[in-house]
């Protein structure tokens, strides 16, 4: 089975987990009951043999394809020879139920498929093919029938199964098809449901209370959330994806729902997404924060407490969706990869890294929240004091940087810049919002956040004028954009103005979207890559700030054109091919979306 484009791809989430469904039909990713586990449909990253669920409809071909307005349903209508119909794929987002939470964080996951015929007749083909452990692993299946008569499908394999409630399927060569004719105003549904192998079989989910209480959950968030008139279907779209990419339970926020989608097509640079980064999280909080939604935040900032209890000296830059820290990185030997791209990885070496910038994100975050009113926890600002202690012990370190290079450390002036944040954030949260700090602790923390500015505007800057990635080094950073945003110096000042220049000159690409670094630096990897979707972002915000209104607009409109029918982005985007790559949707890509357009217009409506 040929790679189906990252773009044809639509996500589904109950807000725990995960699946990705092609424009034709075909659910080739799908990790339950979280975001990280082993996927149980995997032919995204190999072939059919790896796993998929395929739904069409005979002899049809598709017409068009959306969300169900303010939502993360899928409708897809087909038509045929014989008839037209819709497909509705979904992941029903269960209700806050602590009863129901069972060993794991969530005991069952569903995912329903439903097939409405709307004219004549048409025939619903299948295939279904279930294997765990990311494609490895074949399952016991059995046949059975619940109380009312309904087929089940039961799959098993060590810890995890799986029930496909629905009219039945023939078994054949380890696989599962079925060939279902539907007529005018009837509807046929299938509802695939993890969980645990050692419990019973689960009952059938109703399709139309699991649609409305689904539809209900992601409108009724939604509509709590301000958005502003310009880019309003763009920015809700955006906001949903984050949603998404948020854990209903412990708060945690991934970056993307997949893991070893190439940067590089046939490359090595094949990274897993599906982990909370704090620097992501953190500008996930900014956004949520930005647009009226103070739940969300207030909950991510209680995931953060309990990722980083304990030792502060053992911070770490990422985290599983539960705060563990155990991410080793890992090989998947039997996957091929996604068109040829090896090796699939799960897990991420990065989560050893030390990069500078973090805890000046999530400093900033933390300082939002006390602007917009949110008061600190009993534990919230003894952990910033720790943080900012962490900081100074650290402050002569070169470290990875943003892109979490893989090369020699280095001192990258965005990473001393997010430095000089931390204490900036610290000694506002002492002199606007009265918290307690002792004289000894506002001195040395005035005496190192005057130092970062000295050091960063001495060593950081070249003859030009303009801001370099790393000290001693002459080549420029996408990531340099974010230096107003710490508020260490205005966008318009003359050394943006430079730095923009440069990166103009540099980075820019020849269909003029911004790569985020030339990799022939400092990255330690072979290959190349992509123009970076959320530099391009920042590269607006940027130009608004320096009063270079049309241009920004105009690198808006380009970079929004690398959205696909559904205004889901990847990580990147190849001009040349005109088509996505890497992990998919990227969380990064659409909170820069979502800055971008607060730039232009000035802020959402409240």
């Amino acid at each position: 089975m040929a790679s189906t484009l990252i773009e044809d791809h639509a996500l589904l989430s109950d807000q725990r987990a995960t699946a990705l469904v092609t424009r034709g039909g075909t659910i080739d990713w799908l990790c339950m009951p979280r975001f990280d586990a082993a996927a149980v449909f995997c032919s995204l990253l190999g072939d059919e043999s790896h796993g998929h669920w395929t739904l069409r409809i005979a002899d049809g071909e598709i017409m068009g394809r959306r969300y169900l307005p303010s939502t993360m349903v899928l409708e897809t209508t087909w038509r045929s020879p014989t008839g037209t119909a819709t497909v509705t794929d979904f992941m029903s987002v269960e209700p806050d139920d602590p009863s129901s939470l069972r060993g794991d964080i969530g005991a069952y996951s569903n995912l329903i498929r439903t097939v409405t015929c709307t004219e004549g007749e048409v025939d619903v083909v299948q295939e279904l093919k279930i294997r765990f452990e990311y494609g490895a692993m074949v399952p016991w299946v059995r046949k059975d029938h619940d109380a009312d008569g309904v087929s089940v499908l039961t799959a098993v394999a060590g810890g995890d199964a799986l029930a496909l409630h629905g009219p039945e399927l023939s078994a054949g060569d380890r696989t599962h098809l079925g060939r279902h004719t539907v007529r005018a105003e009837q509807s046929l549904s299938w509802a695939l449901t993890w969980f645990p192998s050692w419990l019973e079989v689960p009952s059938a989910p109703d399709p139309q209370q699991a649609l409305a209480r689904t539809t209900g959950e992601w409108a009724g968030w939604l509509g709590k959330v301000h958005v502003h008139d310009r880019y309003a279907e763009e920015v809700a779209r955006s906001l949903l994806v984050l949603r998404g990419l948020t854990h209903r339970h412990t708060g945690g926020i991934i970056a993307a729902a997949t893991t070893s989608l190439p940067e590089d097509f046939g490359g090595v640079r094949n990274w897993d997404y599906r982990y909370c980064w704090l620097r992501d999280a953190a500008l996930s909080l900014e956004t949520l924060l930005t647009h009226g939604h103070v739940d969300a935040a207030v909950g991510w900032r209680e995931w953060l407490l309990r990722a980083i209890a304990g030792d502060p000296e053992q911070l770490q830059i990422m985290y599983s969706i539960v705060g563990s820290r155990n991410l080793p990185e890992q090989q998947l030997a039997h996957l091929p990869g996604y068109e040829g791209s090896r090796p699939v990885r799960t897990g991420n070496g990065a989560v050893a890294q030390f990069q500078a910038d973090v805890i000046g994100e999530v400093m900033i975050a933390l300082a939002m929240m006390r602007d917009a009113g949110v008061e600190e926890s009993a534990w919230s600002w003894p952990l910033q004091k720790s943080l900012v202690r962490y900081t100074a012990a650290r402050i002569d370190l070169p470290d990875q940087g943003i892109w979490e290079m893989r090369g020699e450390p280095a001192y990258f002036t965005h990473g001393r810049v997010m430095i000089w944040a931390v204490f900036d954030r610290a000694l506002a949260a002492v002199e606007h919002h009265g918290l307690p700090a002792d004289e000894e602790e506002l001195s040395s923390w005035r005496a190192l956040r005057e130092q970062m500015r000295e050091e960063v505007m001495s060593r950081g800057v070249d003859s030009s004028g303009s801001f370099t990635q790393a000290y001693g080094r002459s080549e420029v950073d996408a990531s340099l954009l974010q230096i107003p945003q710490t508020g260490f110096l205005p966008a318009d000042d003359p050394h943006m103005v430079a730095t923009v220049a440069r990166i103009e000159q540099e980075l820019l690409t020849d269909d003029g979207l911004v790569l985020r670094y030339l990799t022939q630096g400092q990255d330690g990897l072979p290959g190349d890559e992509h123009p970076f979707l959320v530099c391009c972002f920042w590269l607006v915000e940027q130009y608004v700030g320096m009063g270079r209104e049309d241009d920004a607009v105009e690198m808006m409109q380009r970079t929004l054109d690398c959205a696909n029918d559904l205004q889901l982005m990847a990580e990147e985007y190849d001009g040349r091919a005109c088509r996505m790559a890497g992990n998919f949707p990227q969380a990064f890509s659409h909170l820069g979306l979502i800055g971008a357009v607060d730039a232009l217009t000035g802020g959402p409506q409240q």
